[in-house]
């Protein structure tokens, strides 16, 4: 099984965003993504995201939180500038992956999204098979996408650093909001507050 769909264990801290919509757990993954992380945990305990809408929602692909602002031009990150990329090939944009948003290579700062699609089809599953293990997809990679689904063409575009091991309802609840005017909700969508727990 991959390491990005293990619970997390005793120890461990995770993410846990308190939505009006719910509440969403996550995993991280410093050994993946160490700058990601730090950045997302220092954010989250500067209470950065508290308060802070979903602006970016769009049904059967993702939902994107994350800029201060609202506008989804917005945010920093906790150096106060861009950061780059993380790839690990073990860790994918499967449905449930936190990542980061960018607006290209290497400028990541505060705004993250969490995927949401659940299915990848056929053809595009019977082309990761061609392409196999040398080419990125191993039997595990492929499992993956088959059973969870996801966003297969952000991976090596957009750093993953997080799993939803809890609350997906929460965010397909998210995801099927109405939106308006750039897949913007049309009533507000907010992380009341953010916080890290540690596993007992």
């Amino acid at each position: 099984m991959l390491k990005q769909f293990e619970k997390p264990q005793a120890g461990e801290d995770i993410a846990v965003l308190n939505t009006n919509k719910g509440t969403i757990k996550i995993r991280l993954f410093p050994e993946a993504a160490p700058k990601a992380v730090e950045n997302f945990k220092s954010l989250i305990q500067d209470k950065y995201y508290d308060g802070i809408i979903f602006h970016r929602v769009i049904n059967n692909f993702m939902i994107q939180g994350g800029d201060p602002t609202g506008s989804g031009m917005g945010g920093k990150s906790k150096w106060e500038k861009p950061f780059e990329d993380e790839f690990d090939i073990n860790f994918r944009n499967f449905r449930g992956a936190l990542s980061m948003a960018n607006s290209g290579p290497n400028t990541n700062g505060s705004q993250f999204f969490i995927v949401q699609g659940d299915k990848v089809p056929a053809d595009i599953i019977s082309q990761m098979e061609e392409i196999g293990a040398e080419g990125g997809y191993s039997d595990d990679i492929i499992d993956g996408y088959k059973e969870h689904g996801g966003a297969f063409w952000l991976d090596g575009k957009h750093t993953v650093f997080g799993q939803v091991f809890e609350g997906m309802d929460v965010v397909d609840d998210i995801a099927s909001t109405r939106v308006g005017f750039m897949d913007k909700p049309v009533n507000d969508i907010v992380i009341e507050s953010a916080i890290i727990e540690k596993i007992d």
